[in-house]
């Protein structure tokens, strides 16, 4: 064993490549390992460390909405788990409510190793707000945390407001690979037409909806442009909103300007360079998702998103909703507008982005690309593990 100690990196099936990649530089006196259960979401070719190939109730269950449903029911929980767990000095899990954070802290006492929880959650649902399963796993992980790490001060104070002391609390943002996304800066040869890139799973509360007003807006004339620039838009993500937002590009009208791509994670710094503008329009409501026998739930914000870290990395102007905690990711280095309000992006669009030639960069502060970088993330992790396994 590596003379730092052992950590276990605990996702449940929502292991992926983007938000584990500063482990791999994390000292190597650590010995860290993720668990990967049969029903992961994710393909973690990618992902930069050890995996150690578990199951879960989900993996004896159908894939699709059944299966979804009977977990709804009987919960989800690890079922041959418990010696990656003994082994562990730091199991580091995520958010107040999920089956596996309920899972680790469950174990704690019996192994006997220091929980750390990162928390993206924004928005102090307390257990008023909270289904069932999620009511009893918030009420363990509490009491059980050693070390949560806010990825925003938003979070923070959630976790404030939850009833998480200060002093347990460390903001710690996650960490992208800068080499990767900034190779997206200079594109070469430059591209001829302006592209608008939206991403994100395509569900309503990520507002890929407003984004194609605004370009019917720009087409019908509603704000004008230098020279009649007629924009494409790039979805990028797929999701069940799909069928309806292909459909409501041709009732506006811009079926022909509107282009759908679902990709590898590893393809997303060509689509950068091909754009001239990022656009995040996230709303500060969710679709009405729900957990069987409990009232559908509206509520939601956007709790980082690292598409915003990328677009940074790779020099790209960025215009961005008011959501949840997208102001204090960005800082000045965003276009803002309020969620929903499609003429205001619409106008942004025009004056900025729309007005350069197409694809040119913008430089965004230095030190705000490096806080979001896997090198400074790893040291923070570095730090944490350091200060859990010394107290």
């Amino acid at each position: 064993m590596a003379d730092g100690g052992r950590i276990l990196v605990v996702r449940g099936h929502l292991v992926n490549p983007w938000e584990l990649q500063p482990w791999a530089l994390v000292p190597d006196r650590f010995d860290i390992a993720a668990l990967l259960t049969g029903s992961n979401v994710f393909d973690t070719s990618e992902v930069p460390l050890p995996q150690i190939r578990v199951r879960a109730r989900r993996d004896l269950l159908p894939r699709g909405r059944i299966g979804d449903v009977a977990m709804g029911v009987a919960g989800d929980r690890y079922r041959n788990a418990d010696a990656e767990f003994a082994r562990a000095d730091v199991v580091h899990a995520a958010e107040l409510s999920f089956w596996f954070a309920d899972e680790a802290a469950r174990l704690k006492e019996k192994f006997g190793f220091k929980l750390v929880l990162t928390v993206w959650e924004t928005l102090p649902l307390m257990s008023t707000f909270r289904n069932r399963f999620a009511r009893r796993y918030r009420e363990r992980t509490i009491v059980e945390t050693d070390l949560f790490l806010a990825i925003t001060e938003r979070a923070r104070e959630a976790l404030i407001l939850e009833g998480v002391r200060p002093e347990r609390i460390e903001v710690c943002p996650p960490g992208i690979n800068l080499a990767r996304f900034s190779a997206a800066a200079r594109p070469d040869p430059p591209p001829d037409e302006h592209l608008i890139i939206s991403p994100g799973r395509l569900v309503w509360e990520k507002g890929h909806q407003d984004v194609m007003r605004a370009v019917a807006a720009i087409r019908r004339g509603l704000v004008t442009t230098p020279n009649d620039v007629q924009p494409r838009l790039l979805l990028v993500g797929s999701g069940p909103e799909e069928p309806r937002l292909r459909e409501y590009a041709s009732e506006l009208g811009i079926a022909d300007r509107v282009e759908f791509a679902s990709v590898r994670y590893e393809e997303m710094p060509s689509l950068y360079a091909r754009a001239s503008v990022m656009v995040l329009a996230s709303l500060a409501t969710a679709s009405g998702g729900f957990y069987l026998g409990d009232l559908p739930r509206f509520f939601w914000e956007e709790q980082f998103g690292l598409v915003l870290a990328e677009a940074m990395a790779a020099g790209l102007p960025i215009l961005a909703s008011r959501s949840g905690a997208i102001p204090e990711v960005c800082e000045d280095s965003a276009e803002y507008f309020l969620p929903g309000d499609w003429m205001d992006l619409a106008r942004r669009l025009v004056a900025g982005p729309l007005s350069r030639p197409p694809g040119e960069r913008v430089e965004h502060p230095a030190e705000l690309v490096h806080r979001y970088s896997a090198d400074a993330m790893a040291e923070r992790l570095t730090l944490v593990y350091d200060r859990v396994l010394t107290t």
